[in-house]
């Protein structure tokens, strides 16, 4: 007698559920807890963390000195504190382009540096400052152009070594107006005498 093809091909996939069905893991109805004795060999055993955090070192807040405009026209030193040890000029000049705080305002100090000047870059070099800015301190004209000037160059020369600052709008060198309305490439705190705190 001959056993149809179709036949044996049914009988071994039932062979073969049966075989599998018997090497399953039991399905239970509902949750279990297992015995102590079940869980797996040092599985219950206390391990050691092995979760490091590491934290940056605080910033440390050094003092320096910027310069805002008294309301008699002068220049008047104030102190900001900021968080880079040592101060570089970039940071210090952000500091100033801040402008005064309320306590400052309210006592009649001002800036003629506007609030929307940006500090591109700045560096110092054998004395001499250069500075490189963009935003509106390009668009700042007559006294109050000198006066923005003033702010920056004392600001500049207040760090330690600065005797000069050339300035740079958009990378591009200029040259900037004094007191005594002379256009200079390097400008020095000596040229706005009529300024000075």
């Amino acid at each position: 007698m001959t056993i149809p093809r179709g036949t044996i091909t049914v009988l071994a996939a039932c062979a073969v559920v049966l075989g599998l069905s018997g090497c399953g893991v039991p399905v239970d109805k509902q949750p279990a807890a297992l015995s102590r004795h079940g869980i797996p060999f040092d599985l219950l055993a206390p391990t050691q963390s092995t979760t490091t955090v590491t934290t940056g070192p605080s910033p440390i807040e050094v003092p320096v000195q910027i310069f805002l405009i008294g309301s008699s026209g002068h220049l008047v030193a104030v102190t900001r504190n900021v968080s880079v040890s040592p101060p570089d000029l970039a940071t210090v000049l952000r500091a100033l382009v801040a402008g005064p705080n309320d306590k400052e305002s309210a006592s009649g100090l001002q800036s003629a540096v506007a609030t929307q000047t940006t500090v591109l870059g700045a560096n110092i070099a054998g004395g001499t400052a250069t500075v490189n800015l963009g935003g509106t301190f390009g668009q700042i004209v007559g006294p109050p152009e000198i006066q923005a000037v003033a702010q920056v160059v004392f600001t500049a020369s207040a760090l330690p070594g600065v005797t000069g600052v050339t300035f740079e709008l958009m990378g591009q060198p200029v040259q900037v107006p004094v007191t005594s309305g002379a256009l200079v490439p390097v400008a020095t705190t000596a040229q706005f005498a009529a300024l000075a705190p």
